[in-house]
């Protein structure tokens, strides 16, 4: 199989040099990444940013509690067979079974034509067993198709990269089998950096006051979803929209739109009342 190239960055994704190096050391050794971090992290932008960066398709496998391995692989529609079979209106043969299989995610990345970034996000979601039936399927790039008692193997060995919110432990097994990195929640000069690249023409004043604002209200006690940079860029984003807003008035306790940052109502409610009581003067 072909390697892929070196993974560089992306335009709207401000990437360190030892999150760049993980990467590319997982391309290398044809490794799966596994991502930990909060959310809002860009946990999950970096598989844009790294398919962006190389021009390959992503793939998007969101995991679910409820999901088999067997649906990331591929779907059997007997549903549909059985319609055709009784109804007789199909230009399929239903006498294949092929005919009625389709690819699940997993499925589709390794019967694509070209390389692709295979993205499994949230897979603390999963039980043990799918997680690491998955890495053994991902080990061997083949996986059986039992209906029609054929074998899928993999065109080409996609570019993995796995995420967890760490919200329940992984197997040991899991771990052993992928390169890990924690991606910390960015310090405010690296937030800075971000915000640039979202907003180059942004006012000096209301970038420093929106970020030192942004996390003070991250520090309030008790927050269940602390905002992230997502809501950070939202709520920048609602502030420029507002003819009215003064960016000198966030410092002195001045907070609109704070239905941005916070979407748990207890959350919400939190924040306001702290903004109330002056926790900025």
């Amino acid at each position: 199989m072909d390697k892929p190239g070196v993974f560089t960055g992306a335009t709207k994704y401000v990437l360190d040099s030892e999150l760049a190096k993980i990467v590319n050391v997982s391309m290398a050794l044809e490794m799966p990444l596994l991502l930990k971090g909060e959310p809002g992290t860009g946990k999950t932008m970096l598989a844009h940013a790294i398919a962006e960066n190389l021009g390959m398709p992503l793939i998007v496998l969101n995991v679910k509690s409820s999901m088999k391995l067997v649906d990331a692989l591929y779907q059997y529609d007997t549903l549909t067979r059985l319609n055709d079979a009784r109804f007789g209106d199909s230009n399929r043969d239903v006498s294949n079974i092929e005919e009625y299989i389709r690819m699940g995610k997993i499925g589709q990345a390794f019967t694509a034509e070209t390389r692709t970034v295979l993205l499994i996000d949230e897979i603390d979601k999963a039980d043990t067993d799918f997680q690491d039936d998955m890495l053994d399927v991902l080990d061997q790039m083949s996986f059986d198709i039992v209906e029609i008692d054929k074998v899928i193997v993999a065109r080409h060995r996609p570019v993995i990269i796995i995420t967890s919110n760490a919200k329940k432990d992984l197997s040991d097994p899991f771990l052993g089998r992928c390169n890990f990195h924690h991606i910390a929640f960015p310090e405010p000069k690296m937030m800075r950096k971000i915000i640039r690249v979202h907003f180059p023409d942004i006012d000096d004043l209301l970038l420093k006051n929106a970020i030192d604002t942004f996390y003070r209200l991250r520090q309030l006690d008790n927050i269940e979803k602390k905002p992230a940079t997502r809501e950070l860029i939202n709520w920048i984003r609602a502030l420029r929209t507002d003819p009215d807003f003064n960016p000198k008035k966030l410092v002195k306790g001045n907070v609109p739109f704070l239905g941005v940052l916070f979407k748990k109502t207890r959350d919400y409610q939190l924040a306001f009342d702290a903004v109330e009581r002056s926790i900025f003067r």
